[in-house]
């Protein structure tokens, strides 16, 4: 996953660390409550970098030339380089990565299903903005996760430099022709809703998530921080659609 401008401002690059963001992992994983709550975490975010490694090289079979067809691979790669830092991490702390990951296959594999691109440039758009709206969210819960553990997460949503790729080759196409401006923005409209849904109903479906999210464990979020949360996520997918050129 990657978020190519990193648009949303979190709040642990907004004020300095306390509470369990100022911990190391072995210190923070005393508390089991956050222990089940970061495995869950990084179950979700290793079954979300598996599928998009495997999605990514199915969309290359639309790629219409040979370069956009190894550029595309060349994302997958990214991909699954990612999943496997995350799978050693799992296997690190003494979790098997395929029970972490378990929980969380329905929901994302559900979201794919329905998300699935018709074409060559809704693929692009499913990469770019869809994949960010992931990244986006993963980096908000990360500002309050211990030290150890947020520097893997924030390692895997680095920006591998294919965002530029997608959004090259999308405005290009706009500007060939102007009619599918409408039609990627329904799209790219869609992937947002389904993206915000899915990540919400994960999160429900989680106790120990839920409970980091409106404050149990890893200090600071609460109910209306929540709200802000997706508030910036909103805001950074509008980002992104004036960059392919698509009105939000």
């Amino acid at each position: 996953m990657e978020t190519p401008d990193h648009a949303t401002e979190t709040p642990a690059e907004a004020s300095a660390a306390t509470g369990i963001a100022a911990q190391d992992w072995a210190t923070a994983a005393a508390d089991p409550q956050y222990r089940a709550a970061v495995v869950d975490l990084l179950g979700a975010l290793a079954y979300g970098e598996l599928a998009a490694f495997e999605r990514l090289a199915e969309d290359a079979k639309l790629a219409p030339t040979l370069g956009d067809k190894a550029e595309l691979a060349k994302m997958a790669t990214a991909e699954f380089h990612h999943f496997e830092q995350l799978n050693q991490r799992l296997t690190a702390v003494d979790e098997d990565p395929t029970a972490a990951m378990e929980p969380f296959a329905k929901a994302l594999d559900d979201f794919h299903r329905q998300t699935a691109p018709s074409d060559w440039l809704e693929g692009l758009v499913k990469a770019y903005v869809g994949d960010s709206i992931a990244s986006d969210f993963y980096r908000e819960v990360a500002a309050r996760l211990d030290t150890d553990t947020r520097s893997l997460v924030l390692s895997v949503l680095d920006d591998t430099g294919h965002g530029n790729f997608a959004v090259e080759k999308v405005r290009a196409a706009i500007e060939a022709d102007p009619r599918l401006g409408g039609r990627l923005a329904l799209w790219a409209r869609r992937l947002m809703g389904e993206a915000l849904s899915q990540a919400q109903r994960v999160v429900a479906d989680r106790d120990a998530l839920s409970t980091m999210l409106v404050g149990g464990v890893a200090d600071g979020f609460d109910l209306a921080e929540v709200g802000r949360m997706f508030s910036r996520i909103t805001e950074a997918h509008t980002k992104r659609m004036a960059a392919l050129g698509l009105a939000a």
